[in-house]
């Protein structure tokens, strides 16, 4: 007999949020898809905790709320690779600004778990303090482990990408762990580059404006 759903039968926006999103792993597997679309597998290798049947629930519950779609493969016929629909990518802001604010609960003792750079990367874009954007135009690549990331400044926006940036105004290089401890402030940027964890390669005033619009100054 299937689990009754999580309905907390209350006339409230929250509530009815939670309703659908509010189950364990269920953030989670929207955090990566937040990352870029994956096949059933993918997610299965970056939430192990989760169990395929688990996985497979969540996957069910958010397509049938319309959050996540599937498409099939062109090279597998077989294979599914799910993404966000449209009503899915409004959840970027606010579970990005979670996942910010979480990072304040983050210890020592929790660097024993799993790690990835899209994790901290995810974070960091939910870290911009809109108040000290650069004025003017630069381009930031951090090569967190293997994985390199691009944020753009233009006319006062910010965007981010993944790749590497034709011309960066300033390269960051560090590990994904670094990387996590740096945007939880377990680990100050300029402590992290005197002990050679973050290597940089850019203008004192780029590494400055970066620092400062991500709030780590």
């Amino acid at each position: 007999m299937a689990a009754a759903k999580r309905d907390y039968g209350q006339f409230c926006g929250l509530a009815a949020a939670l309703n659908v999103i509010g189950e364990r792993w269920t953030l989670l597997v929207l955090r990566e898809l937040l990352i870029g679309p994956a096949r059933f597998t993918e997610l299965a290798a970056n939430l192990p905790g989760a169990g395929p049947n688990l996985l497979a629930e969540r996957l069910r519950t958010l397509a049938e709320h319309g959050i996540v779609g599937q498409t099939l493969l062109e090279d597998d016929g077989r294979a599914r690779q799910y993404h966000l629909t449209e009503l899915g990518e409004q959840l970027r802001g606010p579970v990005l600004a979670l996942a910010h604010w979480g990072l304040g609960f983050l210890r020592e003792e929790d660097r024993t778990g799993a790690v990835r750079a899209e994790w901290g990367f995810l974070a960091v874009q939910a870290m911009v303090d809109e108040g000290a954007i650069p004025d003017v135009d630069e381009t930031y690549e951090f090569q967190v482990g293997a994985e390199p990331f691009v944020i753009e400044v233009r006319g006062g926006a910010v965007a981010f990408g993944r790749g590497h940036a034709e011309e960066p105004d300033l390269t960051v290089e560090c590990d994904a762990d670094t990387f996590v401890r740096i945007g939880a402030r377990m680990l100050s940027p300029f402590e992290a580059i005197a002990t050679g964890d973050v290597r940089i390669k850019g203008k004192a005033e780029s590494v400055r404006r970066c620092v400062q619009m991500l709030g780590l100054s």
